[in-house]
């Protein structure tokens, strides 16, 4: 049996990175990203637009920590309240997704009055560990005890990786704060490196990986690489799971920076390449609707009735009346003709007290890249 992978003790920062192998990627992955930013740039709203995707990066990071949930599940859960009809479990997954989701907002609201620091993470990981698995196990403190990564349950002697010493974690930490605004050669590179150094740091009892991962965009932002905080990533690193995690452990266990960097900006051409094409179609499909539903109703209520299917594509049919911008009559005869010109969907119909389902099926087929609904 091998031994276990430890934290690699006085090789932060890296000394050496063959910056020779990566230059072939670096424009590449910057290019990419700087075309994705002018997407971004146009898009009126991207908070509101682009909300499914902030989900499906949800969703997607949390599966890879095992969570088993879609997110037409999660978006069925937040318009039907109740959460009847879900297992425990299921909750418990859909609560992981919905905590994501409001993590990165919470950070993204502190990045207004601070520069990204240990204190966002922190702050961050509360509303991350929220009364979810985990919520127990000091959210937002760092760990007083080892830990270590591998099969649940298993003895510190069987682990894939033991991440630093809790008596050395807070120099760790205040030298991966300190790597955060220093000069770099290229910051993509620097963003790769804090992202493996977070990971082999492993501050938290839990959520560390979707802490590190929702800090790609948020760096990305900070560093004015993106002008706002919506880039998403783990899509790339769940479709190469085994090599994501082989590159990271690579890195204390062969001193292999490179190697993870160059894995890292292959993931950032691609998912910004992906990221522009979706937001395009995203954006395409919002000038689209804008002219259908005004044709359509001739409506004053039109620009709040797009922009509440954006940003809640599956909802209930008393929603759109609730938001307090447009009237209950006029809001029913809108859900009326979105439906009858097959611009909604309905996922259920009303059953005595329960509200009919809405879906805007073609914004979540673009956001999943695929036909879901």
């Amino acid at each position: 049996m091998s031994k276990p992978v430890k934290y690699h003790y006085g090789k932060f920062p890296p000394k050496e990175i063959r910056w020779d192998q990566l230059i072939s990627l670096i424009g590449p992955a910057t290019g990419a990203l700087t075309r994705y930013d002018g997407i971004l740039s146009v898009i009126p709203n991207p908070s509101v637009l682009l909300s499914p995707l902030t989900t499906q990066e949800a969703v997607l990071s949390s599966r890879i920590e095992g969570t088993q949930t879609t997110m037409g599940e999660v978006l069925e859960y937040e318009a039907e309240k109740d959460g009847n009809g879900y297992s425990p479990e299921k909750k418990e997954d859909i609560y992981e997704v919905l905590n994501y989701r409001r993590a990165i907002w919470k950070a993204v609201d502190l990045l207004e009055k601070l520069p990204l620091c240990s204190r966002i993470i922190c702050e961050s990981h509360k509303v991350l560990m929220d009364q979810v698995r985990g919520h127990n196990k000091s959210p937002g403190q760092y760990r007083k005890t080892q830990n270590w990564i591998g099969p649940r349950g298993c003895p510190i002697e069987q682990a894939h990786f033991v991440p630093i010493s809790p008596d050395k974690l807070a120099g760790g930490m205040n030298a991966w704060e300190k790597y955060i605004h220093q000069e770099s050669k290229d910051k993509l590179v620097q963003l790769a490196v804090l992202h493996a150094e977070f990971e082999a740091l492993h501050p938290f009892y839990d959520g560390n990986g979707r802490m590190g991962r929702m800090l790609v965009p948020l760096f990305l932002h900070n560093a004015g690489l993106i002008q706002s905080p919506m880039f998403y990533i783990s899509a790339y690193f769940e479709a190469n799971r085994d090599e994501y995690y082989e590159r990271l452990l690579a890195v204390s266990r062969n001193d292999d920076w490179t190697g993870w960097c160059l894995f890292f900006l292959k993931a950032i051409e691609f998912q910004a390449k992906e990221n522009q094409k979706k937001a395009s179609n995203i954006l395409r499909l919002y000038e689209q609707k804008k002219s259908q539903i005004y044709e359509l109703t001739r409506s004053q209520y039109t620009l709040h009735t797009l922009d509440f299917i954006f940003k809640r594509p599956i909802f209930n049919s008393t929603e759109l009346a609730k938001t307090g911008k447009v009237p209950a009559p006029s809001a029913k005869t809108m859900l009326a003709t979105l439906r009858n010109a097959n611009i909604l969907k309905v996922l259920r119909k009303s059953k005595g007290r329960r509200a009919a389902l809405f879906v805007f099926h073609e914004l979540l087929n673009i956001t999943e890249g695929r036909e879901c609904f």
